[in-house]
């Protein structure tokens, strides 16, 4: 069986336009990064030596004024009453939709055009249980020829596996649109192995 996603609600595009419209006049840019990854306890022929190689990251070079004050705009235009005080600083924002409304497809394509409009290739899905971590994979899966359809690209995406940490290593470097799922259990661990090294966080 194939689904197809022709249609869409206009609520859902008003709800992708308040996402993206927060980062309102934020150059299109890469964000690059050193990717460092180090051998301390390392033994043998590498020992003690040092890896770096080149990371791809979201660049945010609007400041957190011009964020709040776009912020204002979008809930004036959907009649949302702030809440938060005028001092309010940060980028820690709330979505919400009704269930049943496709939370799901909302933000999914918002990657899309946070992509298309800034540049930002790089996203962290974290979800509450490993059931909602595999239902957004399907997610992923089932709508993947939609939005190469949509936007011309595919986005690469994968589920966060501590046995796999390569792909973790693919994610940082690589310049794609680029999507982790990952549930909040998994930022328990601490340090991520990767070959003979360790990334700690």
């Amino acid at each position: 069986m194939k689904c197809q996603f022709d249609h869409h609600q206009d609520y859902q595009l008003e709800a992708i336009s308040a996402v993206t419209d927060v980062f309102k006049d934020q150059p299109l840019a890469k964000g690059d990064f050193q990717l460092t990854i180090s051998g301390k306890n390392d033994t043998g022929l590498f020992a003690s030596q040092v890896q770096t190689e080149k990371g791809i990251g979201n660049q945010l070079v609007i400041d957190d004024s011009l964020v709040f004050e776009n912020v204002k705009a979008v809930q004036k235009r959907n009649h949302i009453i702030a809440n938060h005080p005028p001092e309010f600083k940060g980028k820690n924002f709330t979505i919400e939709m009704e269930t049943g409304t496709g939370k799901t497809y909302v933000y999914l394509r918002s990657a899309f055009e946070l992509n298309k409009n800034y540049g930002f290739t790089k996203f962290v899905i974290v979800v509450p249980s490993v059931a909602i971590r595999e239902g957004v994979a399907k997610s992923l899966e089932i709508t993947q020829e939609h939005f190469k359809k949509i936007y011309g690209i595919d986005a690469d995406w994968f589920v966060y596996n501590s046995a796999k940490p390569t792909a973790v290593r693919d994610f940082a470097t690589n310049d794609n649109l680029s999507i982790m799922v990952i549930n909040i259990d998994a930022f328990k661990e601490k340090t991520i192995k990767f070959d003979n090294n360790c990334w700690t966080r």
